[in-house]
């Protein structure tokens, strides 16, 4: 399994609207996406810092950051954003995830 990793910091007051807008939209599409095999949001409501972690089922199938899909994704957030995001990647080596919250 592979994930990519978005960090971003938020404006601390706009952190609702963000995190109904990565459900509405974000997860919503990642769905849609080859090999999707799921999706997590971390925030600090305090600082505005966010994680966002996709996870796929191997690194071909993983969204490069040139593609249109991520363009948009991340465009849809560039007015709740303080800077700019940093992507990493890596590999899964162990996942234990046996409760599903959320949508």
């Amino acid at each position: 399994m592979f994930a990519r990793v978005l960090a971003v910091e938020f404006k601390p007051d706009k952190i609702d609207e963000v995190i109904t807008n990565y459900g509405r939209y974000v997860v919503r599409a990642a769905k849609t996406q080859k090999g999707y095999k799921g999706i997590l949001m971390l925030t600090d409501r305090k600082t505005g810092k966010g994680i966002s972690i996709t996870l796929w089922e191997d690194k071909q199938d993983a969204i490069p950051e040139d593609s249109i899909y991520y363009k948009t994704q991340v465009g849809r957030f560039k007015d709740y954003a303080t800077k700019p995001a940093i992507q990493e990647s890596y590999e899964v080596s162990i996942i234990d995830l046996p409760v599903k919250t959320g949508s």
